[in-house]
Parts: C-alpha cells; sequence; structure tokens
C-alpha cells in the first residue's frame, strides 16, 4: 500500500468519482452528488498539504512544494467551480449530475500533469483532462452555441495533442529517455531534433493555455460553453498547464534554457499585444474574459521565460492573484441574472451602481485588480513579474507588459464606466445567491488584503521555487 501514498489525494478523488458515478446512476439527487463531490475536494486539499515531499513510480511523478501548491490552487479552481454550477444549474437547464464527476476526473489529469516528471506520464495527465474537457464545453447538449463549442475545441485540442504527443516522441528518440532528470542529463546544445521536439511541446501545451498563435478556440468556447465550464477553463487548467511547462522546461532542459527561452519570450509577446488590442471591441463579457485569460497567459509566461528562481517565484505569485481574480469575475458574471435569465453583454451592466451599489464596488475592485492597477493584488502580480524580468535582462519583455497593461486597462475601465455613469438598464436578481457571494466577496476581500499584507503569497511562492533551484 506504501505505493499508493505518494497519489493519495488522486486516489481518493478517483474512488469518490466511480462512486459518484454508481450513485448518480441509482438516487436522482443532484445536490447530493454535488456536495459530496466538494466534500471530496476539501479532503483532497488537505491530503496535498500534509503531503511529505517525495517521488513515485520509478520516478514519474514527483510531489515537491512546487507540485504542492499548484494542486492547491487547481483543487481550489475546481471547487469553484462545482459551487458555481449549484448555483445555476436549473436555471441553465442543465441539471446533470455528470458535470461534478466530470470536474472530479479533470482534477485527477490536472494534478497528474503537475507532478509528471516523465514523458509518459504528461501525456496522460494531459488526455485525461482534455477528454474531459471536451464534454465539458459541450455540456448543454440542448444549446446550439455549447455543442459547436465542444466541438471547436474538440478538433483543435486532438490537433494540439498530436503536437505534442510528435513532439514527446522527437525528444525521446534524440535523447533514449522518458524521464526529465535522465533527458537533462543527456541534453546536449545544438541539437536540432531535440529543439524541433521542444517546439511541437510548446506548441501542444500553448494550445492547452490559449496562448497567441494557438488562442482561435477560446474566445468561441468561452462564450458558447455554459458559464459555470467556462469559469473552469479559466481557472484550473491554465494553471495545470503552465505549471506542466515549468516542470517540462526547467527540469529537463535548463542547460539550453536560451532555445527554448525564444519560443516562449514569442509567445508571451504575441498574447500580450493580441490580447491588449483584440478585447476592445468585444461587447459580451465571457468573450472579453477570453481575451484576457489570452493576456494574462502572456504576462504570466515572462515568469517562465526568466527561467529563474525569481521568475518561478513571480510566476507561482501571479498565477494565484490571477485564480483568486476569475473566481471573483465570474462568479459575478452568473449573478447577472434576473427571473432566471442570464445576461452576458456589458451593456447590460449600465447602471447597475443605482440598483446594486455594494456589488459595483466589489466588481470595480476585481477589474481593477484584473487591469493592474495599483495598489490591488493584480499590480503587484505583475510588478513581480516584470522586475523578475528587468533582472534576467528581459528588458523587452517587460516593456512590452507594461505598454500592453496599459492598452488592456482600457477594456476593464470601459466596464467601470458603464456601471458608474451609463442610464440604469437591468435590475439583477442574482445577487442574492448566498453560494455565489461566498465566491465574490472573498475574493474582492483577498485581493485588498494582499495590497497590505503580500508576506505570506511570497513566502509560499519562494518555497514552491526552491523546488527547482
Amino acid at each position: 500500500m506504501n505505493i499508493f501514498l505518494p497519489i493519495l489525494p488522486e486516489l481518493s478523488i478517483f474512488i469518490s468519482a466511480v462512486l459518484l458515478l454508481i450513485v448518480g446512476l441509482f438516487v436522482k439527487n443532484i445536490k447530493l452528488i454535488i456536495n459530496l463531490a466538494i466534500i471530496t475536494l476539501i479532503i483532497a486539499i488537505i491530503l496535498v498539504l500534509v503531503q511529505p515531499v517525495q517521488s513515485a513510480f520509478n520516478n514519474s511523478l514527483t510531489i515537491d512544494e512546487f507540485s504542492k501548491i499548484a494542486k492547491t490552487l487547481i483543487l481550489i479552481g475546481s471547487l469553484a467551480s462545482i459551487v458555481m454550477y449549484h448555483s445555476s444549474r436549473e436555471d441553465l437547464n442543465i441539471n446533470l449530475f455528470e458535470y461534478p464527476i466530470l470536474i472530479l476526473l479533470a482534477t485527477i489529469g490536472m494534478m497528474i500533469m503537475v507532478s509528471a516528471n516523465d514523458l509518459i506520464a504528461i501525456f496522460i495527465g494531459l488526455e485525461l483532462q482534455s477528454l474531459t474537457l471536451y464534454v465539458l464545453a459541450a455540456l448543454n447538449r440542448n444549446h446550439l452555441a455549447s455543442s459547436e463549442a465542444g466541438l471547436k475545441y474538440f478538433l483543435l485540442g486532438a490537433l494540439s495533442s498530436g503536437l505534442l504527443l510528435f513532439g514527446l516522441s522527437y525528444i525521446y528518440g534524440f535523447t533514449g529517455n522518458t524521464n526529465l532528470n535522465l533527458i537533462s542529463t543527456t541534453v546536449t546544445s545544438g541539437n536540432i531534433g531535440l529543439i524541433i521536439g521542444i517546439v511541437f511541446v510548446c506548441s501542444g501545451i500553448a494550445f492547452k493555455v490559449s496562448a497567441v498563435p494557438f488562442h482561435m478556440w477560446t474566445p468561441d468556447v468561452y462564450e458558447g460553453a455554459p458559464t459555470p465550464v467556462t469559469a473552469f477553463f479559466a481557472l484550473a487548467p491554465k494553471v495545470a498547464a503552465i505549471a506542466l511547462a515549468v516542470r517540462f522546461l526547467i527540469v529537463g532542459f535548463s542547460d539550453i534554457a536560451f532555445d527554448w527561452q525564444q519560443i516562449i519570450i514569442f509567445l508571451s509577446i504575441a498574447s500580450m499585444v493580441f490580447a491588449a488590442f483584440a478585447a476592445i471591441a468585444q461587447k459580451n463579457i465571457k468573450r472579453l474574459m477570453a481575451y484576457s485569460s489570452i493576456g494574462h497567459v502572456g504576462y504570466a509566461l515572462i515568469g517562465l521565460a526568466c527561467g529563474t528562481p525569481q521568475g518561478i517565484s513571480s510566476l507561482v505569485i501571479y498565477l494565484s492573484i490571477y485564480l483568486i481574480m476569475n473566481i471573483g469575475v465570474f462568479s459575478f458574471i452568473l449573478s447577472m441574472k434576473n427571473k432566471g435569465e442570464y445576461y452576458e453583454n456589458i451593456s447590460d451592466l449600465s447602471g447597475l451602481y443605482k440598483t446594486h451599489p455594494y456589488y459595483s464596488v466589489v466588481i470595480t475592485i476585481l477589474m481593477f485588480s484584473l487591469a493592474g492597477i495599483p495598489p490591488l493584488a493584480g499590480f503587484f502580480g505583475k510588478f513581480y513579474i516584470f522586475i523578475a524580468a528587468i533582472e534576467s535582462n528581459l528588458l523587452l519583455l517587460a516593456i512590452v507588459g507594461i505598454l500592453a497593461s496599459v492598452i488592456g486597462a482600457f477594456y476593464y475601465l470601459r466596464i467601470i464606466k458603464v456601471i458608474y455613469f451609463d442610464e440604469s438598464k437591468n435590475s439583477f436578481d442574482g445577487f442574492s445567491h448566498r453560494s455565489l457571494g461566498l465566491l465574490t466577496h472573498p475574493s474582492a476581500i483577498l485581493i485588498l488584503i494582499f495590497c497590505l499584507y503580500p508576506l505570506p503569497l511570497i513566502k509560499i511562492s519562494n518555497y514552491a521555487a526552491s523546488s527547482f533551484f
């Protein structure tokens, strides 16, 4: 039994998912299944936090400080998406017990991804996550846009998986190993075949994080998928894929960092610049958040491009803040409803301050933080990233990031302008939902607390970065 202790959190989620699937077939009580899924994720968080640093299955999986923190963020994101689904399942007409079970299965895949220290484990974790996400995107079978979103995501996701597998096979062929630690001992500069493999793997991961130019699925899937699913896409999978990229590149290829650094720099700059301009014309708030996520991935990749302890530490800080901000924003979007009808256009928020002043202040805090306006947490997330880039002599990345932040602030501030200065248009009754309030309010409070007391998160991020250096 000791062999299974390193994967006890994943094993507990898997057993729970299987049992909940059986329960769901015979007991038509969706609320019970949702509550049990939430309890499962809370238990998994506790198990992750108390795990010792260790390796498993012939060093194919590594449990270290970085993976523990990444898994915790993933579990929090999954937990939030299930709470969002619980609050909206009846109004959205997707009263399906399969949703929390699919979230649990996707979570297992993501947890394997961030611990994977072997090419085979990387692919297994990635595909377990991807297969469940394809189903989730098309969960609302009666809605044409949801079916279209699922089909687009499946086709492009299958292409990205093919690119990634092709790259992994190249790396195995030119190194003779699948374990990242063993690969690192055989890596030599100037190996063209190995560089081609890294390019294809980075392209496959870029699809998963929706980095430009592999972003084309993101706006349509975000808009077409049910909002709780969109929230899940914006939260946990982003953290998992970026954490996977960190382990893959830092552990396996730190000796040829200059070669893969150019790929990450290109993805980062392209994502930041494209998102800053493309989001300006958006009228649907879910599409706006799609381009916002593309831009934030670009900022996060700056930390990876640095390839230094400070770069990885700033990346962990950024991902943590990004997760909290998006939990708050998507729970707010789910609150934009009246008499069972959901609203998704930015113009629907016109004059919100006149009817819901408290929630207007909450979304203002979240939007200011997303824009990176001081002294909120989003500003410090970008600040640490830019400082790491400057100290790594990546001045161009820092300059482009600052300019993209200035341009991107426009579409966040436009929402604030609509809320405070336009004529009142709608009154929403969704703000009274208790479970959504349990997500929106703490998110805004945590963003404010970080301004006053950032030390705990900084210590945690340094602790995570110590896994690699």
